[in-house]
């Protein structure tokens, strides 16, 4: 079995895949996630390479990629210092992306599918990407790190 042409994705609020559904336009993906950037090693000072970034790809009807909004809320070592409080970075990233969310015309929360898609910003991959893991099709959404697979169902692994 191959990875099909569009990838389903299940709406579970509370959990990794909160914010998606569909909107006037077609569907979206947003999400809060940690990177690093492509390539980067762990070595002393990783701290301020890991960055938080604020994600919200739309779809057309169809789950073709159509857009990328993408923002750098700050780094790990910034969240650190700065851990609560509408001044962290974390707090900052949630803020954008409910700001993001209120644009969208008509938006509601439901599953979607999409094709897969790749974008590089600022040395950081994100997209969906598919190939196989241990002999079998699989698709995976970066940088986010969600996995999906047979049954090809909707819900993923991390």
């Amino acid at each position: 079995m191959a990875v099909p042409e569009v990838v389903p994705i299940v709406y579970e609020p509370r959990h990794r895949t909160q914010a998606i559904g569909h909107y006037a336009e077609g569907q979206f993906l947003g999400s809060v996630t940690y990177a690093f950037p492509e390539g980067f090693r762990p070595d002393d000072g990783w701290e301020e390479h890991k960055r938080l970034f604020t994600v919200l790809h739309t779809f057309d009807s169809e789950g073709r990629h159509r857009d990328s909004e993408i923002w750098c809320a700050g780094t790990w070592a910034e969240q650190q210092r700065t851990p609560e409080g509408p001044d962290s970075v974390l707090a900052q990233a949630q803020a954008h992306l409910a700001k993001l969310l209120r644009s969208l015309p008509r938006r509601r929360y439901t599953d979607i599918a999409v094709r897969p898609f790749q974008l590089t910003v600022d040395g950081v991959l994100f997209g969906m990407l598919t190939g196989e893991d241990e002999g079998e099709p699989w698709a995976e959404l970066y940088p986010d790190r969600l996995g999906f697979g047979p049954p090809w169902d909707g819900t993923y692994d991390t």
